[in-house]
């Protein structure tokens, strides 16, 4: 018992600590794999905003199509690029060394990263640029510091910038006030994030739900059969209650003159 308690232990330490590192910064999002309208609107906003740049190579047209209720024709017509067969992978036409002379390294492929990095990740981050004029792109990530790739959602959400506020000072769990005039002890941040009115398309919860959309396709990407599993799941618990009924009953009437 202490041995798997230990092995547990172990395999929990990298969530703990990416969890440590990001948890003030995320968000928790609950993602519906099963949500079909919201993969489609995912894999629309994927194929628009994100693959100019980066690849779903695991992934093909075909089985995109046929798991989110997409027919063929419309696969090819609205998110495959022009020339593509309904059989070929989700890869794009840039080159990496193009991508890195561009971007100093080429952007990495999207199919498994909301199981590396995870869905409260990716939805933090995807809502986290805002501008700096220092950065190469002109922008900066809280959730990814001195990111390397520019707001490719920018217009949907608009300009996003920093704001800074006053807030009171806790130390050690308890609010700080002065002790001679009673007035909480303040000290300014600058990491509030602000979207500048009027330069995105899409009101705060149109963006919001966009981007869930969005992380809703990455994380379906990231293990398609999913759905399938959870559904071998559930047959193989009802079998075994059933076995399980039967293999009482067979015991009872087995013990039944034993006393």
């Amino acid at each position: 018992m202490k041995m798997l308690l230990a092995v547990l232990l172990i395999a929990l330490l990298p969530a703990l600590s990416f969890a440590d590192e990001h948890g003030a910064d995320l968000q928790s999002v609950d993602i519906d794999v099963s949500d079909k309208a919201a993969l489609q609107d995912g894999a629309r906003t994927f194929v628009d905003y994100c693959m100019g740049c980066h690849s779903a190579k695991f992934q093909r047209y075909e089985r995109v199509a046929d798991d989110l209720g997409i027919s063929h024709e419309l696969m090819l017509e609205k998110l495959a690029p022009a020339g593509a067969k309904i059989g070929d992978h989700m890869t794009i036409g840039m080159q990496p060394a193009d991508a890195k002379t561009w971007f100093g390294a080429a952007p990495p492929d999207l199919t498994l990263v909301a199981r590396v990095r995870g869905t409260d990740w990716l939805y933090g981050y995807l809502r986290s640029f805002y501008e700096d004029p220092a950065r190469p792109w002109g922008v900066n990530n809280k959730v990814s510091p001195n990111v390397g790739m520019p707001n490719v959602l920018e217009g949907l959400q608009g300009r996003q910038r920093l704001g800074c506020q006053q807030i009171q000072r806790v130390e050690d769990g308890k609010k700080q006030f002065d002790p001679l005039t009673g007035s909480p002890v303040t000290h300014q941040t600058c990491d509030r994030l602000i979207v500048m009115p009027n330069t995105g398309t899409l009101t705060e919860e149109q963006f919001n739900q966009k981007v869930k959309s969005l992380v809703t396709f990455l994380a379906y990407s990231a293990n398609p059969d999913k759905l399938q599993h959870q559904r071998i799941g559930a047959y193989v618990l009802l079998y075994l209650a059933v076995l399980f009924i039967l293999a009482y009953l067979l015991k009872r009437e087995f013990w039944k003159d034993i006393r």
